[in-house]
C-alpha cells in the first residue's frame, strides 16, 4: 500500500503535439491533472520530464499550469534514469521509495524507465488510465511489458484513495470532488 510520505508522482514526457496524439489524449490529460491536484492535497511531491523538449515542445499547458513551482527535467534518453546527475540524483534525495508513473509513450520512455526504476529497487506503481501511446495496441503492449517487470497497475482513483487512507475530513472531501469530475 502507498502513503504520502513514501510517495512520489512522476509524469513522463506529456509535451507538444505527441500527447494530442495518443490514444484517448483528451482522457490521459484530464486524468494528470487531477492526479497532480490530488498530490498537492496529499502533499506528495511531484517530478515530470521533457523529451527533448526543443523538438516535441514543452508539457502541455493544463499540467504545465499546475507544476508552476517545479522545472522539468529535460532528457534525451528514452529514460529518464539515465540521467545520474539529474533525475535519479534528485528521486533518490527524496528518500520516497513508491513512484506512481503516468506519461507517455507506454510502450517506450513510461517502460524503459518503469523498468529501471524496479530495477533500482523502487516499488513501480502504474497509473494505467495516465499512461498512452500513439496506438492503443502499443499502450496496451507497455502496460503488460511493465507488469510483467514487477510493477503494481493501478486506477488513478485506486491511487488517490489509497494515498488518502480514510473517508473524512476535508482532503477526502477535496479528493471525491476531484475524482467526480
Amino acid at each position: 500500500m502507498i502513503n504520502t510520505e513514501d510517495t512520489v508522482l512522476l509524469i513522463i514526457d506529456v509535451q507538444g503535439k505527441l500527447a494530442s496524439l495518443v490514444f484517448d489524449s483528451e482522457a490521459v490529460e484530464k486524468t494528470i491533472v487531477r492526479l497532480v491536484r490530488a498530490c498537492r492535497i496529499l502533499g506528495v511531491p511531484v517530478m515530470y520530464t521533457e523529451q527533448y523538449p526543443k523538438g516535441l515542445g514543452p508539457t502541455v499547458e493544463p499540467i504545465r499550469k499546475l507544476l508552476s513551482e517545479e522545472k522539468p527535467m529535460e532528457k534525451t534518453a528514452f529514460s529518464c534514469c539515465a540521467d545520474e546527475e539529474g533525475f535519479m540524483h534528485t528521486l533518490r534525495s527524496m528518500k520516497r521509495n513508491d513512484v506512481l508513473v503516468c506519461g507517455i509513450e507506454t510502450h517506450i520512455c513510461v517502460y524503459q524507465t518503469s523498468v529501471e526504476l524496479i530495477d533500482y529497487g523502487y516499488n513501480v506503481h502504474l497509473i494505467t488510465d495516465a499512461v498512452s501511446s500513439r496506438t492503443k495496441e502499443n499502450r496496451d503492449a507497455g502496460i503488460h511489458a511493465i507488469e510483467k517487470a514487477g510493477a503494481f497497475l493501478k486506477s488513478s482513483e485506486m491511487a488517490m484513495f489509497e494515498l488518502l487512507k480514510v473517508a473524512k475530513g476535508d482532503a477526502f472531501k477535496a479528493i471525491s470532488a476531484i475524482v467526480k469530475e
